[in-house]
């Protein structure tokens, strides 16, 4: 029998690096080739959504938080957007670092008291804070939100004589914001507190016996994943000019809440995948409109019962599953976690080399 030696992680990472160049170069030329100004506007809202999902992606996938009022954090980054921009005439390009500090605040404010609940009581509470900034919104929050109608007039973003106003700028501007994004929530993968995370996610109290602070590292990931939702409610106010509270509604979270299910929680790939899967085919069969939420609910159901672990899941999540899985026998449920998350915080402890991150 012939024994084959597994590739270094050297040659696997330089695979992986050349992989993501070719789908920066990809990406890059896509409006060059393209040339529809429909469709690169698709793009731009893809890339908005993907920077939501990468965002929930730090709570969700990380570190195991159900949040389902992810959008509040999302319309936070905008108003705070559109009131300073319309009313104390800040560019907006120069807005997107208060959007992030205001939403990662608001994040920390909302998240703190509620930090104990687990599960399915965490997601209702989650539920229950989208609500009441979206009515709050609508009720002409201190005379500064607008009401029902919103806020309009937001300036476009500008550098100088230079303003973005062509869909292929905004392509560029919002995907650098993506590509900044995906590196971050990569570095933290690889880093201390990415791990911190994932024991979190599989068993808080083994974590915290570990010597984990585990407030400290919950507090941290909805800081993050708020304040990147901030960062792409600043570039939806940005893109649109316009922005009112029915955006930001409950059906918004859901939505991205999907996109990190169905891609593959803790996964930057499948997340990204998610988001196409659920804002690029719809436009892509538009002429099936009518069926379009039969077919949604299908592929949901067809993915919870063969594929959970999601399109492209992330390595320690699949690699705990299919432990898990082995050690029941085939076709055994995997053991929930805590969190309702398959996999063990010792098993993770075990084998930190397999997130190929640093000790």
């Amino acid at each position: 029998m012939r024994l084959t030696t597994p590739r270094p992680l050297i040659h696997r990472l330089r695979g992986a690096r050349a992989a993501a160049l070719l789908v920066l170069l990809a990406v890059a030329a896509f409006p060059l080739v393209v040339q529809s100004p429909y469709w690169i506007d698709v793009a731009n809202f893809y890339g908005i959504y993907a920077l939501l999902a990468l965002s929930l992606n730090l709570v969700v996938g990380e570190a195991g938080l159900f949040d389902l009022g992810h959008a509040a954090f999302y319309a936070v980054g905008a108003y705070v957007t559109a009131i300073l921009n319309t009313l104390l005439h800040w560019p907006t390009l120069w807005l997107f670092p208060v959007s992030f500090v205001a939403a990662a605040a608001a994040g920390v404010i909302l998240t703190r008291p509620i930090l104990h609940l687990r599960g399915d009581y965490l997601a209702m509470v989650t539920i229950g804070f989208g609500e009441i900034v979206r009515i709050a919104l609508t009720n002409n929050l201190f005379g500064l939100t607008g009401g029902p109608n919103g806020i309009f007039g937001i300036a476009r973003p500008a550098l100088g004589p230079w303003a973005i106003r062509q869909p292929a700028h905004y392509f560029y501007y919002i995907w650098s914001f993506v590509a900044a994004a995906a590196c971050i929530t990569v570095r933290l993968q690889q880093s201390r507190i990415g791990r911190a995370w994932n024991y979190i996610r599989e068993d808080e109290v083994a974590a915290q016996a570990m010597g984990i602070d585990v407030v400290r590292m919950k507090l941290l990931a909805f800081a993050l994943g708020a304040g990147l939702a901030g960062v792409a409610g600043n570039l939806y106010a940005a893109r649109m000019t316009v922005i009112a509270p029915e955006r930001f509604n409950f059906w918004e979270s859901v939505v991205i809440f999907s996109m990190v299910v169905l891609g593959g929680p803790g996964s930057v790939p499948g997340v990204l995948l998610g988001a196409f899967a659920l804002w690029v085919l719809p436009e892509l069969f538009r002429e099936f409109a009518q069926a379009r939420m039969l077919v949604f609910g299908a592929a949901m159901v067809a993915m919870m019962v063969f594929r959970p672990e999601g399109l492209w899941p992330g390595t320690v999540w699949l690699r705990a599953t299919r432990s898990h899985q082995g050690e029941g026998g085939a076709g055994s449920a995997p053991e929930a976690g805590a969190t309702g998350i398959p996999g063990s915080g010792a098993e993770l402890a075990a084998s930190p080399a397999a997130r190929g991150g640093r000790r």
